[in-house]
């Protein structure tokens, strides 16, 4: 079992109520209010779980820029008022910025009993493959 720090469990209360959030918003027809305290919420998680000085070398490396500029200004324009054109350039940033990660993500998720039988039926396996190969 994974230790985790006072800190980092507050962390993940964070981001797990910021995905709430986000989710509960974009099921609203994209409400304003509860997008924005999603994006809050889920940033300051993040810097709760592998802390600030890690969270600010994760967002600002150089080959991340444009990930970061779309995720953060994603944030922004949620902020501003424009929730649909900021959740398209957050999920946008999102996925520029985890792409690495998702071909870790797809191949535990193949191990996993139930789950890996559905990834392996032929309609979606070729949809995982693509997804699994994002480099």
């Amino acid at each position: 079992m994974i230790s985790l720090t006072d800190s980092q469990k507050i962390g993940m209360g964070l981001t797990g109520f910021g995905v709430f959030f986000l989710f509960f918003g974009m099921m609203l027809f994209f409400d304003k209010a509860l997008l924005a305290i999603g994006n809050i919420l889920f940033v300051s998680g993040l810097s709760f779980i592998i802390g600030l000085e890690r969270t600010l070398r994760f967002f600002f490396q150089r080959h991340k820029v444009k990930a970061t500029s779309f995720f953060l200004g994603g944030v922004f324009v949620v902020l501003i008022g424009w929730p649909i054109i900021g959740i398209i350039l957050e999920i946008y940033g999102f996925f520029l910025l985890f792409r690495g990660f998702f071909p870790v993500a797809v191949g535990f998720i193949r191990r996993v009993p139930v789950l890996g039988s559905l990834l392996s039926l032929p309609w979606i396996r070729s949809l995982v493959d693509k997804i699994g190969s994002i480099r």
